[in-house]
């Protein structure tokens, strides 16, 4: 009879773990489990993703050998541990940046400001060019809000557009949400991109320049030239509920400062949607947080959720002031005073009887305070690199800060959009917390993520990849944008996939000497992957089909493949800014 050794066994284990936790084969195999174990909770078990992180950051910190004090400090300290300083680190940095920008879109969402934009977009691009206003109304709104809100504020003016136009609803709806879709994934201060940007440590600037560059050209094919290709196939109707309510609008045009028209409720939806890619990310972001789509999509039987959604009580606000719209339309022209309680998507620009004499928002506002956080960040980011130190420099420094340019935006907002007509600060600050409630998984999803880098970092994993990469000689732009496809597809998150990516490309990038304007292409070309392909485990993909009126075949031919082609061009152009650097 054979006996076994007890003391050899051991040995020959330790030696199994001493490879896992030491060699370049070893380490590249634990992060791979590490992230199917990250799948299998949120796609399976169905997990927060937040909790998900956690719990792979945990496991592959463990299974790497790190030491209990260096992931979670002692019962003294833990200041210095992987789970303070990856949270702390990644927080710190975008927790205002979201957290204004978020406040900021629901002062603009409230205060009617997307009626206008669409009104004198519409007027200067006439009936047949109402596609691209659309398209455009979507690129300008969707700066400071959440893909959600978007949709939820600006689809009652796409259902006008198509009855006045006579054509296919896909024809003004695709350009509309190609337009949402681009500045969430691209431009701050959406959740993605701005966590992506702290991730990788370059400014915020160097995103919006590079997001800007890349996103517009996706965003021409992707929300122009696709919807015109697509709109004379695919034949889609203003949902029923809707054609009688917004009928009236186009007939009474007078009823200023009415709510949105038609019931929200159609399809078991009732904009129990919790999930939209909330911003945003604005986001939302969407890219808002990240819940289950499940959970708000009861009737549609969608997948994990895209955007972080964290909207669920922003998306319960919407639903619950949308019934309360039932029977109203949307007027063309002045909007009331903002208010907490409003009537229309989201809470979307509001009327009251006695609103008749308050005085439009101006289209130079609107697009004023959008445009003063962008201008002031890139000021700053240039002024560092052409103008020599001295006071100016000093200044345009302070201004062009993120936190401080939004806080400028936000205040000019409450005085034009709120107190200077009529709006109380009581009011305002009711609107702000609305805002701001979103905004929590949306911060508890980025800070697990950066977690899960930091601990890729800790335990080595990045410096075993970085080699392989090498070795293999895969471009770091290539490694970024396939990861970051492969978890979009697999688990339907942007938000997450955005996230992971960038927390397991950040050790890659941090010993290389790339210049910021390559770490912002780098962030971009992550951002780009997060949005392939949009399908059934995808929310925003069945916001999109409940709100449109689609199959879930005919949102495959319509979304899915917008989203793709957005992802692919906006990587492709990428690529070629990489070239030039």
């Amino acid at each position: 009879m054979v006996r076994h050794h007890p003391t050899r066994y051991r040995v020959h284990r330790r030696s199994d773990v001493s490879w896992l936790q030491d060699s370049t084969g070893g380490l590249l195999l634990l992060c791979a489990a590490a992230i199917a174990v990250l799948l299998a909770l949120i796609i399976v078990v169905k997990l927060e993703p937040f909790i998900s992180l956690l719990i792979a950051g945990f496991a592959l910190a463990l299974a790497a050998g790190l030491p209990v004090s260096q992931i979670v400090g002692t019962a003294l300290k833990a200041s210095d541990s992987v789970l303070e300083t990856g949270f702390g680190g990644i927080l710190g940095h975008i927790a205002v940046i979201v957290g204004l920008g978020t406040v900021l879109g629901g002062i603009l969402e409230r205060s009617g400001g997307a009626d206008v934009l669409v009104e004198k977009l519409t007027g200067r691009f006439g009936e047949r060019g109402a596609p691209v206003a659309m398209g455009l109304a979507g690129l300008i709104f969707g700066i400071p809000v959440f893909f959600d809100i978007g949709i939820f504020v600006l689809a009652p003016l796409v259902y006008i557009a198509a009855l006045r136009g006579g054509r296919s609803l896909v024809l003004y709806a695709l350009p509309m949400v190609a337009g949402l879709s681009m500045t969430h994934a691209f431009l701050p201060p959406h959740p993605g991109p701005t966590a992506a940007a702290g991730l990788l440590g370059v400014s915020l600037g160097w995103v919006i320049l590079m997001g800007l560059i890349c996103g517009l050209p996706a965003f021409a094919a992707a929300g122009i030239a696709w919807p015109l290709w697509i709109g004379r196939r695919i034949s889609i109707s203003v949902p029923e509920e809707m054609v009688e309510a917004e009928t009236s609008v186009v007939a009474q045009p007078a009823v200023v400062g009415a709510g949105v028209g038609g019931d929200r409720g159609s399809g078991g939806r009732d904009d129990g949607v919790s999930g939209g890619r909330a911003a945003g990310g604005g986001v939302g972001t969407g890219d808002g947080g990240v819940s289950r789509a499940e959970d708000g999509l009861a009737g549609a039987g969608a997948g994990a959720d895209d955007a972080a959604d964290t909207s669920a009580s922003t998306s319960t606000s919407a639903s619950t002031s949308a019934s309360a719209s039932a029977s109203e339309g949307r007027g063309a022209g002045a909007a009331a005073p903002i208010s907490p309680a409003p009537a229309g998507p989201a809470g979307g620009s509001v009327g009251v009887a006695g609103a008749v004499g308050v005085r439009p928002v101006g289209l130079g506002t609107v697009l004023g305070i959008i445009l003063v956080p962008l201008v002031l960040i890139l000021g700053a980011t240039f002024g560092t690199v052409a103008l020599d130190p001295g006071t100016f420099l000093q200044v345009l420094t302070f201004l062009g800060n993120p936190a401080v340019a939004l806080t400028i935006a936000t205040l000019l907002a409450f005085w034009l959009l709120g107190v200077r007509r009529g709006s109380t600060v009581a009011e305002l600050s009711e609107v702000t917390a609305a805002a701001l409630r979103p905004v929590g998984m949306i911060l508890l999803v980025v800070g697990a993520g950066a977690f899960f880098g930091k601990v890729i970092s800790a335990t080595g994993v990045g410096d075993a990849l970085a080699g392989t990469l090498k070795d293999a000689g895969l471009p770091i732009i290539a490694l970024a944008y396939l990861i970051s496809c492969a978890l979009r597809l697999a688990q339907g998150s942007a938000t997450v996939a955005l996230v992971t990516t960038g927390g397991i490309v950040a050790p890659l990038v941090e010993n290389e000497n790339y210049s910021a304007a390559q770490l912002a292409v780098l962030v971009i070309a992550i951002s780009a992957g997060s949005i392939i392909a949009s399908h059934v485990n995808d929310g925003g993909f069945w916001i999109i089909s409940r709100y449109f009126n689609m199959t879930v075949k005919q949102t495959l031919a319509t979304w899915t493949v917008l989203e793709t082609i957005l992802s692919i061009v906006g990587f492709a152009m990428t690529v070629i800014v990489w070239s030039i650097l």
